[in-house]
């Protein structure tokens, strides 16, 4: 086995962080806080679930108005939410 330069710790995590597979699985952990951010706090708050399902993020919100504005906005935030993670990983959005 060939050794290699010591190399720090932090390089190493950064380098592992930043492959594509782990960057998806990361970016896709954090869409219920992405969907807080891209939504904003009045819509947060009304949501109750955020599950994110081979490329369909499930969102149940508890005000029908907010539900229907959020139906008819589900394009845009779909672009919004990839935009936010830098990825192209929620194909949908479904407002329950």
């Amino acid at each position: 086995m060939k050794r290699t330069d010591p190399q720090p710790i932090g390089e190493l995590l950064d380098k592992l962080f930043k492959s594509p597979d782990i960057a998806v699985k990361i970016a896709e952990g954090a869409l219920p806080d992405t969907w807080r951010k891209v939504v904003g706090p009045l819509v947060a708050e009304q949501t109750r679930q955020v599950r994110f399902i081979k490329g369909t993020l499930y969102v149940h919100v508890t005000s029908a108005v907010i539900r229907t504005e959020l139906m008819m906005q589900r394009a845009a935030l779909v672009k919004a939410i990839n935009n936010h993670t830098g990825f192209d990983i929620v194909k949908q959005v479904v407002v329950q």
